[in-house]
């Protein structure tokens, strides 16, 4: 079983992540670096060079070579699991969980990374992000979610932790 933190960015799946791998003895894979090191390109330039379309086939491909694996947690990038063939690919074989945080707090979060961000470019990345978070609700919803704003990476683990212990594996809201 894998465990899947998907979510805005900024809501801190890579943190947590690292975290719950430590604490699981699982591998931690994030979605965004992988990409990076398969192509050889950061994410800024990989969507400036080959466009966005080509950076969401390189998510499908990755989603799905993660599906096959075990034992990983997975931080997705912020809208690899709005495509249902992504949520198929990685539900088969994992728990997902959608971390959530408030647009101040998400700002604060990737204010030092705006450059590494390219739906941030603009003059309003407050506004980007309230108008993404609106668009992207409805898919995210159908995760169970996990509110970071305001918790330390150790205490939304913690809250991991318990559901993964507490619950059983749900069905996507397709």
């Amino acid at each position: 079983m894998n465990i899947i933190l998907t979510g805005f960015m900024g809501t801190g799946k890579t943190t947590v992540g690292k975290l719950l791998a430590a604490q699981l003895g699982y591998a931690f894979v994030d979605t965004d670096a992988l990409i990076e090191q398969q192509v050889g390109r950061t994410i800024a330039d990989i969507f400036a060079q080959l466009g966005e379309a080509a950076f969401r086939r390189m998510e499908a491909e990755v989603a799905a070579q993660l599906g096959e694996r075990d034992r990983l947690v997975i931080a997705t990038g912020g809208r690899l699991m709005l495509d249902p063939e992504n949520v198929a690919a990685l539900g088969r074989n994992g728990r997902i969980f959608c971390l959530i945080a408030t647009p101040e707090e998400i700002l604060n979060r990737v204010l030092a990374d705006r450059g590494k961000r390219p739906l941030l470019a603009g003059d309003n990345p407050r506004g980007r992000i309230e108008v993404l978070l609106q668009v992207r609700a409805e898919k995210y919803g159908q995760f169970p979610q996990i509110v970071t704003s305001g918790k330390t990476a150790a205490e939304v683990a913690a809250e991991i932790m318990e559901l993964i212990a507490t619950t059983t594996n749900y069905e996507i809201n397709e």
